[in-house]
């Protein structure tokens, strides 16, 4: 659950519009608190502070932010990256209220041993979060699919199969696919080439086997 506290100072700014170029070139990160029924509240940040927020904090952990001396227990909601430099641009935090329920984008992992992958085989995870409902206590860092699930080709674990801790909804279609195994596509390829090569190899045997045949019907 959601229980080490994350903290975040933010200044209040007034620049806004392409005002925040100049932020960003001194090292800054623009962000908004948006609150229900309230104008949001422009703020900043130093970068390495927000960033290292993001990592710990996700989409999926409350943060008690302070601006100016007022706390806010908020999520982070939005986040604009720069696709060249993979770096924040803007983020956007949404102001919770602690004993009301929020929706929140959770990350899921496959846990412990996976048999697939000891037999060669290829395991894709096709569902990196799900979301769920839950009050900002109960959230979890993480949800979990038993890996021991994924034996052969062909098997799959949906949401459905996902570890739920008491006190959390999620909202994700369970018939949604988190992972599921394949054979790996050079071991297709030798199957089929293995298999191409005993079909020649059997007509080989039945031509030959034809022919014999015929020349000693021909010999009578």
């Amino acid at each position: 659950m959601s229980s080490d506290i994350i903290t975040l100072k933010l200044t209040e700014r007034k620049e806004l519009g392409k005002a925040v170029k100049a932020l960003r070139r001194d090292g800054l990160v623009p962000a908004n608190i948006y609150e229900r029924g309230k104008e949001s509240i422009a703020v900043t940040a130093s970068f390495m502070e927000i960033t290292k927020v993001y990592k710990a904090a996700g989409k999926h952990h409350p943060v008690e932010l302070t601006v100016e001396g007022k706390k806010h227990l908020a999520m982070i909601k939005d986040v604009d990256v720069d696709p060249v430099k993979n770096t924040l641009r803007h983020v956007g935090f949404h102001a919770v209220n602690r004993n009301e329920k929020v929706e929140a984008e959770v990350p899921v992992k496959i846990q412990g041993e996976i048999p697939a992958e000891r037999q060669g085989l290829m395991v894709l995870q096709n569902l990196d979060t799900v979301i769920v409902e839950a009050i900002p206590a109960n959230l979890p860092n993480a949800l979990f699919v038993d890996g021991s699930k994924l034996v052969v080709d062909g098997d799959k674990v949906t949401v459905a199969d996902i570890k739920v801790p008491k006190d959390v909804v999620i909202l994700t279609d369970p018939e949604t696919m988190v992972a599921d195994v394949q054979t790996p596509r050079d071991q297709i390829a030798e199957a089929d080439a293995a298999l191409e090569e005993s079909k020649e190899a059997s007509d080989v045997v039945v031509d030959n086997g034809t022919e014999e045949a015929k020349v000693e019907s021909d010999k009578k």
